[in-house]
């Protein structure tokens, strides 16, 4: 199985109607594009329903940190730490999905959120995928950084090869490991980060030097809600080909796995066309995404009242 089916069918597994599973996300502070979680799962915290009434979509970072209040309405411009442009994305996003409205007062605008932003997450829990750890490549250090970070509440790596006590020793000690066949085995349990205190973040490594950064909780704190958000936004589905042996592949009760009639296996749909051998002219599957995912999840595809609607309101965008 590749890397990626692997992925799939484990997020199609994990998706068991009590956490929020998503895949490829950020998962350093400093350097965020350095470390990519392959699969990360969201506990439900305390007012998880608060969420999910809001929107399906992400809310924007920037806007959420912002802390525009839902009392009196402001005045966006400089609430907003970041370009003028990008400020301005982040109000027009929040505004789509129903986080911010929008008012005009005296010929300015003004907004406010619709809903205090709740504690909606708990645990987070990061899966780095690796089928075959005869070909390891950067894996070591990947999740050393991860331990040291601290970012996530669990690391685990997840595997299809023997586990032996070799590789075990390879890898740092907390790190929990699963043998994913057809069943997973839980090989070693992980050990509790230390998410809510300071971390350090290795940012590059050379022949006898380390750069790294000391990342604050509060900064911490800050990306966890980012992953949380992006997660509960984004889920784990990839967009389905259009292509005559395009299927929807189902494990677990959970669909949405692009699953090839010709070469009999889950495929990435990035390498669907007319260059592969098997591609043959056809339409996407008919599959609602939205519908199984929260059919399968805690995830809400269509909240009730997730707007104040005002009368108007799209002209002063």
């Amino acid at each position: 199985m590749t890397e990626y089916a692997f992925e799939l069918t484990l997020c199609a597994r994990l998706e068991d109607g009590e956490r929020v599973v998503s895949r490829q996300l950020g998962g350093a502070v400093r350097t965020p594009g350095n470390r990519i979680l392959d699969v990360v799962c969201i506990e439900p915290g305390p007012e998880f329903d608060v969420r999910a009434a809001i929107t399906p979509e992400t809310i924007p970072p920037l806007v959420i940190e912002a802390e525009v209040g839902v009392g009196r309405a402001r005045d966006p411009r400089g609430l907003i730490d970041a370009h003028p442009e990008f400020a301005r994305e982040a109000v027009d996003r929040a505004v789509d999905v129903g986080f911010l409205e929008r008012e005009r007062r005296n010929g300015r605008e003004r907004v406010r959120q619709t809903v205090r932003y709740p504690d909606w997450f708990g645990e987070i829990t990061a899966i780095e995928n690796k089928p075959d750890l005869a070909a390891p490549g950067d894996l070591v250090r990947q999740l050393r950084t991860d331990v040291s970070l601290g970012l996530v509440d669990r690391v685990i790596l997840a595997t299809e090869s023997y586990v032996t006590g070799a590789h075990l020793n390879r890898i740092p000690e907390e790190v929990g490991v699963w043998r994913v066949r057809e069943e997973i085995e839980v090989v070693r349990e992980p050990t509790p980060l230390s998410p809510t205190e300071p971390g350090i973040e290795i940012l590059d490594r050379a022949p006898l030097r380390t750069d790294v950064a000391v990342v604050s909780a509060s900064e911490k704190a800050r990306k966890r809600r980012r992953i949380a958000e992006r997660a509960y936004g984004k889920g784990w589905r990839p967009a389905l080909p259009a292509c005559a042996n395009a299927e929807v592949g189902r494990l677990a009760g959970s669909a949405g796995l692009p699953y090839c009639t010709h070469y009999d296996e889950v495929v990435n749909p990035a390498g669907c066309g007319p260059d592969c051998p098997g591609y043959g002219e056809g339409s996407v599957p008919d599959f609602d995404a939205a519908t199984d995912r929260a059919a399968n999840s805690p995830w809400v595809a269509e909240p009730e009242g997730r707007v104040r609607e005002q009368v108007g309101l799209d002209r002063f965008r």
